[in-house]
């Protein structure tokens, strides 16, 4: 069997989260027309992203199971063109019934991919890597996330293309990325497989949830919460709100995915090379809780874009590629894949609730400010839990093991 290109393979599941993303967020600018369209309350506009996060968050841990049954690649190729084909048809459906059961299967498309994604490239880059590999990885996001609000807003109200056209868009090179994973990534060559395989501990599903993974499982959680609920509603608010031009919100908004592609990549960085992790998790945590709330209770035009800048640099894209660098410390490199489920279950279970909770309060209250100051205080909550962790996670010897002897020849190739 070929090995991995680990430029490559980075290259290519950098794709992958930004049409994963894009796809996320072409429905944002556009969920006033859907509503428009089918007469749909707030609580109902929140309730198309819950139906999404729900179906995605349920596939996390079967993913892990299934990627060690059938291979992380194969799963993860499935998914992702079962995801590509169900964008098409969210665009193509007549009723707001058919338009959930689509996101819904959208959903259960993307979550075969994060569980088998992280589980390729942590196995396949050094421990001394990680964090920087973990955040260009994860910069697709911000791409895909820029790329769907500009797009959406771009191809709607420019264009007048109407609301499905930038569905139809994403799903053409959704499938190609998928047919190019399919092509050029590998599970992992024979040394990998044996390595990871090799009964040196005893490992069980018990060492998935010590104190240490629990915390990062509860910091995730409330570190998503806001920002799913923040990219479900910010152009929404910018319109309803602010009084900004709907072709100006998805501009606007991609100021947090921009923002935050070099406060990955440094604090991906600044991670490979701090003794423990722990003092900056919880610095970037209380970081982007402040400006959540900061961000709606400022009446200043300027400071809000200002804060929305600070939050792409110190937010949940600064903090994922620390915690995923952190949680593969902890946990041996055989369970990479179940772990990696774990840890996005855990936070997607937040994107279930937030656009709806959020959609719900300002239903109530006629303002989406209050969802914003929650999510700020789950964070506070999240960064308390994480100093409960213990000072610096020792790596399993199965890890080490992995380390040592698959990454000494292909080292090179990620300098």
């Amino acid at each position: 069997m070929k090995k991995n290109n680990p430029a490559l393979v980075i290259f290519l599941f950098f794709l992958g989260w930004v049409f994963m993303y894009a796809d996320r967020n072409i429905l944002s600018p556009v969920m006033g027309d859907i509503g428009e369209e089918w007469n749909l309350s707030q609580t109902e506009l929140g309730l198309m992203s819950t139906v999404f996060f729900a179906s995605y968050a349920f596939m996390q841990i079967p993913t892990g199971f299934l990627a060690d049954k059938f291979g992380r690649v194969r799963v993860l190729v499935t998914g992702y063109i079962i995801f590509g084909v169900a964008t098409y048809l969210s665009g193509a459906v007549t009723t707001f019934a058919l338009f959930l059961l689509m996101r819904a299967l959208t959903g259960l498309g993307e979550g075969t991919y994060y569980g088998s994604q992280y589980g390729i490239s942590s196995n396949i880059t050094p421990k001394k890597y990680r964090g920087l590999v973990s955040a260009l990885i994860n910069s697709g996001m911000a791409l895909g996330i820029s790329l769907g609000l500009i797009a959406a807003s771009y191809f709607t109200y420019t264009l007048d293309k109407g609301w499905q056209f930038s569905f139809y868009l994403f799903a053409i090179p959704t499938v190609i990325v998928a047919i190019l994973i399919g092509v050029f990534v590998r599970d992992g060559n024979k040394e990998e497989k044996v390595l990871t395989a090799v009964p040196t501990e005893n490992v069980s599903l018990k060492q998935l949830f010590t104190k240490n993974h629990i915390c990062v499982y509860i910091i995730i959680f409330c570190s998503l919460y806001g920002f799913f609920g923040m990219l479900t509603w910010l152009p929404y608010y910018l319109q309803t709100a602010r009084g900004v031009d709907g072709s100006q919100t998805g501009i606007i908004a991609s100021l947090v995915p921009w923002a935050s592609i070099p406060g990955a990549i440094f604090f991906g960085y600044i991670s490979d090379r701090v003794k423990s992790k722990k003092p900056l998790i919880i610095s970037l945590a209380v970081a982007g809780a402040f400006l959540q709330i900061v961000i709606p209770y400022t009446e200043s035009y300027s400071l809000l874009l200002t804060g929305l800048v600070l939050y792409g640099l110190l937010g949940k894209l600064a903090l994922d590629p620390v915690l995923i660098s952190y949680i593969a410390d902890i946990t041996p490199a055989s369970m990479y894949s179940k772990v990696y489920g774990f840890f996005n279950f855990s936070g997607m279970l937040s994107s279930i609730f937030a656009p709806y909770i959020t959609g719900y309060f300002a239903d109530r209250t006629g303002s989406l400010e209050l969802g914003f100051y929650l999510s700020g205080a789950l964070l506070l909550v999240g960064a308390v839990a994480f100093l409960f962790t213990d000072k610096g996670p020792k790596e399993s010897p199965v890890s080490q093991l992995a380390v040592k002897k698959n990454y000494k020849s292909g080292e090179e190739n990620l300098i």
